[in-house]
């Protein structure tokens, strides 16, 4: 095994017409993402694999580093959507778990694990971000461990013996940390409005952002609450010190995000367990778990009960993401439930966020995944209502303004149907 150190060594791994698989979420080299940006022609003719997800991984846009550079990726962080405008980006249109299984089954030539330093066993802690890794890994040709110093070993997490690596270079890099922002007035009022539906002893899975970001703050008063998600943010520790969670539970993520302290305090505690995406986003496991509630934003939710997340008018701004993996399981939990959160209108209230019919190429949540609409403005259930009674629900929901249209629109719309 090679033992190396720098950045230098790092970027003397690249080389043209090699498939490599890149660390993404909060298992981002951002050194490399410095260092390529300095150096573009290291990545010639490097295809890059990577899960890199919007407002996360926005330091880099790896495909425009040269005109042969290419990145297979499964969301569209916004940095990359120049390249993605022409045609340089691969999109895939998979789930978290789809991506999971495509990256396994792929052969890369190069495979890169941002890793702690090993153990007395020789074993290296994934930290924060176990999602993908392993499964790259174990097909590649070269295998190269990049040992970061500032990587906190978390018992809980996955590791790699380090001597399945072909190379070690350490490389002392700052880890991905993302701010927690003030959710915002309406953000709390609709976590204030999705609280009361989370049951006690509840498997919890919520996203980024929003209305969902913000759940966390509401359920302090729940007890015996079960973290089952693709990701952990500090509000898991604010369930934790309020004694909302499950004692000895399998609190289980992909990886975690937050700031230094968030990291410190997991590694301290080892209240969680990570692992890889097939296993956090897995349906058979999480329909077999009771009460599993999933709690996800949108950017549009139609009267049929269809949900948007990529599309920003024409604009293809994002991927389907794990939401869909989720919400199918919760819907098919013993108790469970699917919820979609989000404020009724955008734009400063000029548009509404329910609207009669998405006009948007695809679909990213179909309307059978889908038991709960919540906005600031009130609670739809939509199980086991047919759609006329649905479409009552969600216009119930939306900004007071904007329900008149809707109802013609859907008078209009429910003509056609017979």
């Amino acid at each position: 095994m090679e033992e190396r150190e720098g950045i230098d060594a790092l970027l003397e791994e690249l080389r043209p017409g090699a498939s490599v698989y890149l660390p993404g979420a909060s298992g981002e080299i951002l050194a490399l993402a410095e260092a390529l940006a300095g150096k573009p022609e290291q990545a010639a003719g490097v295809e890059f694999t990577s899960c890199l997800v919007p407002g996360i991984n926005e330091t880099l846009d790896y495909t425009g580093l040269t005109e042969t550079t290419c990145v297979k990726t499964f969301m569209l962080p916004a940095v990359m959507a120049r390249s993605f405008a022409e045609r340089r980006v691969s999109l895939m249109p998979l789930s978290y778990h789809g991506a999971a299984r495509h990256i396994a089954s792929q052969h890369f030539d190069l495979a890169l694990a941002h890793v702690a330093p090993p153990d007395a066993q020789g074993r290296a802690s994934l930290g924060i971000s176990s999602d993908f890794v392993t499964l790259a890994w174990k097909n590649a040709r070269r295998r190269v461990a990049v040992v970061n110093p500032a990587m906190p070993t978390i018992a809980g997490a996955l590791s790699l013996p380090i001597a399945q690596a072909d190379a070690t270079i350490t490389l002392d890099s700052p880890l991905v940390e993302v701010d927690e922002r003030p959710a915002g007035v309406t953000a709390e009022a609709i976590a204030a409005r999705i609280a009361p539906l989370v049951p006690e002893g509840a498997h919890v899975q919520a996203g980024i952002g929003g209305a969902p970001g913000a759940i966390w703050n509401h359920l302090s008063s729940h007890r015996g609450l079960v973290l089952r998600s693709g990701l952990v943010t500090p509000g898991f520790r604010t369930l934790a010190e309020a004694g909302a969670l499950a004692s000895g539970a399998d609190h289980l993520a992909g990886i975690a995000l937050g700031q230094r302290e968030f990291y410190d305090w997991l590694a301290e505690t080892g209240h969680v367990r990570f692992s890889t995406t097939l296993e956090t986003h897995d349906h058979c496991a999480l329909s077999a778990l009771p009460r599993l509630t999933s709690i996800n934003g949108a950017l549009e939710v139609d009267l049929f009960g269809q949900v948007n997340v990529e599309w920003q008018g024409s604009r293809l701004g994002s991927g389907v993401g794990g939401g869909p993996d989720f919400m199918r399981a919760a819907t098919a939990s013993d108790g469970g439930r699917s919820i979609i959160a989000l404020p009724a209108t955008a734009k400063g209230g000029s548009l509404s966020r329910i609207v009669a019919r998405l006009d948007r190429p695809t679909a990213s949540i179909a309307r059978s995944d889908v038991d709960t609409v919540v906005t600031e403005y009130g609670v739809a259930e939509l199980r086991d209502k047919g759609i006329d009674a649905r479409a009552d629900a969600l216009v119930a929901i939306a900004a007071p303004e904007m329900r008149g249209r809707l109802w013609n629109e859907w008078d209009e719309m429910r003509k056609s149907m017979g």
